[in-house]
């Protein structure tokens, strides 16, 4: 597709985000409040395998708290565990986040790394969580692929890819830089809203007709 192609599908799809209601992810919504790579770090962690809006939820309650890896350092585990309940995995991450915490302070001067390979070495940063740490708190241009943009890559045929990791690399090689950075939160709305895991919603979307839907076998 041309880059006049992916603007105009984009924005087709972003009217229809907004029409069925649609709202900025968790970690967005976050980064919205207060562009800063710790807290984009802090709670794209605590959205994985986790709804939405106990992400949000979740990361308000522990950012009243400490918002900065200094003052996380100084809470217990414990007390970490109860800011996040009940995100998933929640007494995994809350240590993986006091680590990263102490980790930042004794290696980084207490700063987030602008660097892939940095943030990857960090424990429990997967490629997702580096990229989006990369794109929301730093403007870097980094393609973040969840389930969601996994799933709607593959189902409109814009790649034919096994895991996110292949259709990151894909993505990179077709996709126009400048859509790198929204990407993500329209696709993970649009996901939510419209082309769902299960039986998507064709008839409200705008690209339905030429959407070859691979993998669908039941839409509404």
């Amino acid at each position: 597709m041309t880059t006049e192609a992916w603007d105009a599908m984009f924005s087709r799809m972003r009217d229809a985000v907004v029409k069925a209601g649609g709202d900025l992810p968790s970690v967005s919504a976050i980064a919205k409040e207060k562009r800063d790579p710790y807290r984009v770090l802090i709670s794209t962690l605590l959205s994985l395998r986790t709804k939405d809006q106990v992400t949000l939820e979740a990361s308000r309650r522990l950012f009243a708290m400490a918002d900065n890896p200094y003052d996380m350092a100084h809470l217990s585990v414990k007390e970490i565990e109860k800011a996040i309940f009940p995100s998933g995995f929640y007494q995994r991450k809350a240590q993986e986040i006091l680590d990263i915490s102490h980790i930042l302070l004794d290696s980084y001067g207490g700063e987030v790394p602008s660097d892939q390979k940095a943030l990857l070495s960090l424990p429990g940063v997967g490629i997702k969580t580096a990229n989006l740490t990369l794109n929301l708190g730093f403007g870097i241009e980094a393609l973040c692929v969840d389930c969601h943009v996994h799933q709607i890559s593959n189902r409109m045929g814009w790649v034919r890819t096994k895991t996110p990791e292949e259709t990151e690399k894909a993505l990179q090689t077709i996709m126009p830089k400048k859509h790198w950075i929204p990407m993500n939160e329209l696709l993970v709305s649009f996901g939510q809203l419209v082309c769902t895991s299960v039986s998507p919603k064709c008839s409200i979307c705008p690209e339905s007709s030429h959407c070859p839907k691979i993998g669908v076998t039941k839409t509404r």
